[in-house]
């Protein structure tokens, strides 16, 4: 069992946004490019990492991007801010996945994939907002956080799966009385990212009921987002589908707009 304690501690124990990459989010959410470019060169390691995730073949350039102001430009101010959130994250993710039948290759690719489909989609609702774009990179941080709490208890979790053959999410409750995106939301106040951010999160899981307006159409989008994502074979062998009950009655209306904006991303 992983007491909430575990997880608070856990949670806590996630670095604190650095000095240079606060600053920089501070430039970004103030809309200034060049002063959150030239804060953000300031860091090496943060400049190898906006390279090497620029450089992916998702991104599809030609000739390599390297330069940081560059890099910013091209991203725009709501992507821009959701890259440093980004980096957040690769301060978590361990150098050897325990758990999880991931390379830190494939992980990065997730990230890239789920960001980028994302902003295709808000792009096509219309909706310019930067929290709301950078709230995406949540999921990615709880899939880190689980692998975390499971590695320490890897014989319990295998005997589940086993034994009753139960997937990650359900072992994660059972556990923690918490699912994945209930990780999320705690994350999610741990960068102080407002609370609007968390509700969406948790919308995104498809059970909550009386949803109305922008929030349910984000959690609609959101929820088949992720099931899209998560199925895709590499991600499937590594059991991270897991963490998606898809609700098909939750997305049937949205099903075919989704296949036209991914298809075209």
């Amino acid at each position: 069992m992983i007491t909430s304690e575990e997880i608070a501690l856990y949670i806590q124990n996630i670095p604190a946004t650095p000095a240079v990459v606060q600053e920089a989010l501070n430039y970004a959410r103030a809309g200034d490019l060049p002063k959150a470019s030239k804060c953000a060169s300031q860091d090496p390691v943060l400049k190898l990492y906006l390279k090497t995730l620029m450089n992916r073949p998702i991104y599809g350039f030609r000739n390599e991007v390297s330069d940081v102001a560059q890099i910013f430009g091209i991203l725009g101010l709501a992507t821009t801010q959701q890259t440093l959130y980004h980096y957040l994250l690769s301060l978590l993710t361990p150098k050897k996945w325990e758990l999880f039948s991931l390379t830190n290759h494939q992980f990065y690719d997730l990230q890239a994939s789920i960001s980028k489909h994302w902003e295709a989609i808000l792009t096509h609702l219309k909706i310019n907002d930067k929290e709301i774009q950078s709230a995406i990179s949540l999921i990615p941080a709880s899939i880190i956080v689980c692998e975390a709490l499971f590695a320490k208890h890897k014989t319990e979790v295998a005997q589940l799966r086993s034994v009753k053959a139960l997937d990650f999410n359900t072992i994660l409750f059972r556990m923690t009385g918490s699912d994945l995106f209930d990780l999320s939301g705690e994350i999610a106040r741990k960068w102080e990212m407002p609370s609007r951010i968390s509700d969406l999160i948790r919308s995104a899981s498809g059970t909550e009921k009386n949803l109305t307006g922008q929030e349910r159409v984000l959690a609609q989008w959101m929820h088949l987002l992720l099931f899209y994502e998560l199925s895709q074979s590499a991600y499937v062998s590594a059991g991270l589908n897991d963490f998606i009950d898809f609700k098909i009655e939750f997305v049937q209306d949205i099903y075919e707009s989704f296949a036209q904006v991914v298809q075209y991303t």
